[in-house]
């Protein structure tokens, strides 16, 4: 695979729908991410958005490769994520990635990432956002 090219970056879609923090976070949102309601969710997709592929230049969360965050009543956090390709260079690295990412926050007492291949990543898995980043529509 090779490095994909960003041609815009949050700052410029945030800029494109006038700075509206709602409006971005909704283009944001990947259309097959399973959420829990916890109060501790949109600190913890936070913490995701803050961890990048090394060869595509957009947040794993936005890039649709979070498929679910479970919060239990323990605190603890429960993520199923894939790759974009079983052959991923840093498949062995990114659950630490997420679990480093997550664990800080606060009242967080244990994180648990496991890899799923179902369904199998594409490029319409990926937020608005990262297609405005990539330039890439599908």
């Amino acid at each position: 695979m090779t490095k994909m090219e960003q041609v815009a970056d949050a700052d410029m879609i945030k800029n494109s729908v006038g700075g509206d923090e709602e409006a971005y976070d909704e283009l944001a949102m990947p259309p097959n991410v399973e959420l829990s309601d916890h109060d501790l969710t949109p600190k913890i997709v936070g913490a995701l958005q803050e961890i990048f592929d090394p060869e595509i230049p957009v947040n794993i969360y936005e890039l649709g490769l979070i498929y679910k965050v479970d919060v239990n009543k323990d605190m603890d956090v429960f993520v199923e994520m894939t790759l974009t390709s079983p052959a991923c260079p840093v498949a062995q690295e990114m659950p630490g990635w997420v679990q480093s990412a997550i664990l800080p926050l606060e009242g967080v007492r244990h994180v648990d990432v496991e890899i799923v291949w179902d369904p199998t990543w594409d490029p319409s898995m990926m937020a608005e956002t990262a297609k405005l980043q990539l330039n890439m529509f599908t």
